[in-house]
């Protein structure tokens, strides 16, 4: 009786029966299925020990595979495809108004209407000291800088130097994080004093195609219950 309760304790266990010829047949538990073929390391497929398929990159304290960029750097008018009106406008925004295109970004980035008057006006202030006083804008991309910084992080999208990093083969300055961030500011903040206008507008890019205007987002309506009407009897005199 105690050895039946051990093999029904031990359901990973073969189970041994007596085919009546005094030999033993060893049968197979087949309850639990086999692993999958692509189990190893060469499988582009891993497995949780629970039998739950996860995408390679998702293991804990393995990090996790950054996505890319909608558009590259010097991409002025966008791609081809549903957004190429929005493309056109972003591009004309960052050659001749800048200061709006950076307002908008910051706005949608922080989903919050309202916001865009506090950016505009700090960043066109920048913007013409900066001509004023040293021929070029010079101020406003360290007041933008951020932006792509938020944005990156917010998205998980390769930086600059993660980039660089991969296409020389040096993965091992990629490893700590905080010092792979810091090298990533100062990317974002080099890509905005040597090609400012082209950053803001691949920004500003990104984020229509990523995040829909805080002023044109859906509300819910607000439905008002009318009061249950109160009925109050008389009482007979």
């Amino acid at each position: 009786m105690a050895h039946k309760e051990e093999e029904e304790a031990s359901p990973l266990l073969d189970t041994n029966t007596d085919n009546g010829d005094g030999g033993l047949v060893v049968e197979h538990n087949t309850k639990f299925p086999p692993a999958p073929v692509g189990c190893g390391d060469s499988g582009s497929v891993k497995w949780a020990a629970e039998g739950v398929p996860v995408s390679h990159g998702s293991v804990v304290g393995e990090p996790l595979a950054r996505d890319q960029w909608d558009s590259g750097l010097f991409a002025c008018f966008g791609r081809n495809d549903e957004f190429c009106s929005s493309d056109l406008e972003v591009c004309l925004l960052g050659s001749f108004a800048p200061c709006v295109l950076y307002g908008g970004n910051i706005e949608r980035l922080g989903s919050a209407p309202g916001t865009f008057t506090q950016n505009c006006l700090p960043y066109a202030g920048l913007y013409m000291l900066g001509n004023c006083f040293f021929g070029w804008n010079c101020l406003a991309p360290w007041l933008s800088y951020p932006g792509r910084t938020a944005i990156r992080q917010k998205f998980n999208l390769e930086g600059n130097w993660e980039a660089l990093a991969r296409s020389i083969g040096c993965h091992g300055v990629l490893a700590e994080e905080p010092r792979r961030e810091q090298l990533e500011s100062i990317c974002d903040l080099s890509t905005h004093v040597l090609c400012h206008p082209c950053a803001l507008c691949q920004e500003g890019r990104e984020l229509r195609r990523r995040l829909p205007h805080p002023g044109f987002a859906p509300h819910l309506p607000m439905v008002m219950m009318p009061p249950m009407e109160q009925k109050m009897g008389r009482h007979a005199a």
